[in-house]
């Protein structure tokens, strides 16, 4: 029997109907869709009927949306085309200390390469301050990206009020939203940003599929080079069989985020309110409110998440530490968020899903429960 799988934010299952769209690409409609033949029409059209679904979930214009290979090249391009391409103008880039190795890595990049990179420091609910964002802007200042939720604990942060700031300073505004579309709103004209990246694995689409929002208007480098595709914007061939699944992916979020919504958010709630009740010791991270309707980061005081997690073999779900022989490693999220070491060696991410049921998350509590208090039990008595 497979284990349950509680780990949706990690990557989701490929959708029945989104299979089903991506199908005939598969078999039937292999055409280019550069070439001007009927098998390359066909393929083109597609391709435009995805890019306008993404940019309806999105509310901007198609012309906004660029394919890419998932989230990680569409915050490689962002980022760094908007530092090459605003060079001229400063070398300082503000992000938070928070985000996905796909921006923080990209940061610490430019470090080497001249730029001068502010990490805005969050709260102990991993929210960032906008009065210190505020006050890092400076002449310099050409790009703040900030995650739109964070992957590890769902705390949502402030972007409009974000983009208000930096508008106001003439600084462009970039958010990695990979963790948030398919769970909360991201509408670009409610955000306000200028640039915002999807990855098509998170949202139940095939991996190896994203896409970049750019508003209209804003100059940026090319990451690949070599033909005109994609507008211009990236060259390659595009992947029209994953690119069809990402539209199909984005038509169904808009036609029933309410929907996919509340069933993730009671899921969870349903969970966190399990295991408040038998383990009330936990510690639950990340913000009470302003977070993701899936996510749930549980801390157990004095316990090692990497065991937990070989103990857990009904659950598929992902660990905040990591526990080796001679050291601990925390995760730079919970390390930001200054989790007490003690707690955050024990800390479990568990998310939720569209096909979560009642039924898995009855079995999670009772095999979280058992194995915590296992775990409990046994250190007082070698203790």
């Amino acid at each position: 029997m497979d284990p349950i799988y509680l780990d949706y934010n990690a990557t989701t299952p490929i959708d029945p109907e989104i299979a089903e769209t991506i199908l005939p690409f598969i078999i039937h409609h292999y055409g280019n869709p550069s070439s001007t033949h009927a098998y390359g029409t066909f393929a083109s059209q597609a391709v435009n009927n995805a890019r306008k679904q993404v940019s309806d979930m999105l509310n901007c214009d198609p012309e906004e949306v660029i394919f890419t290979s998932g989230g990680t090249e569409s915050n490689n391009h962002a980022i760094k085309g908007i530092a090459s391409t605003y060079r001229h103008k400063g070398n300082h880039i503000i992000t938070s200390s928070v985000e996905h190795p796909a921006v923080a890595e990209v940061c610490k990049w430019l470090e080497t390469q001249g730029y001068r990179i502010t990490y805005l420091t969050v709260d102990k609910l991993g929210s960032i301050d906008t009065v210190e964002l505020e006050t890092a802007i400076t002449p310099d200042t050409i790009l703040i990206t900030i995650m739109h939720a964070n992957n590890e604990v769902g705390t949502v942060q402030p972007i409009r009020k974000i983009t208000e700031i930096a508008h106001s300073r003439n600084v462009l505004v970039h958010t990695d939203a990979a963790q948030s579309a398919g769970k909360i709103s991201v509408d670009v004209q409610d955000l306000g940003v200028d640039l915002l990246s999807l990855a098509g694995h998170k949202l139940y689409a095939p991996k190896g599929i994203g896409a970049l929002f750019v508003k209209k208007g804003t100059s940026l480098s090319k990451l690949m080079h070599g033909a005109g595709h994609e507008m211009g914007w990236r060259a390659g061939t595009e992947n029209v069989i994953h690119i069809t699944g990402l539209g199909k992916a984005c038509e169904m979020i808009k036609d029933n985020l309410d929907e996919y919504s509340r069933h993730m958010a009671s899921m969870r709630n349903s969970l966190q309110t399990g295991l408040r009740l038998n383990i009330p010791t936990a510690l639950f991270n990340g913000h009470p409110s302003q977070r993701l309707p899936n996510t749930l980061s549980v801390s157990f005081q004095g316990l090692e998440a990497d065991n937990l997690l070989s103990r857990l073999n009904r659950i598929a779900i992902s660990a905040g530490a990591a526990c080796h022989s001679d050291r601990i490693e925390i995760s730079s999220v919970l390390q930001a968020m200054a989790i007490p070491l003690d707690y955050a060696m024990g800390t479990l991410r568990i998310s939720t899903g569209r096909f979560t049921t009642g039924e898995e998350i009855d079995i999670a509590i009772s095999e979280i429960t058992k194995v915590v208090t296992s775990g409990y039990t046994t250190k007082s008595q070698t203790g």
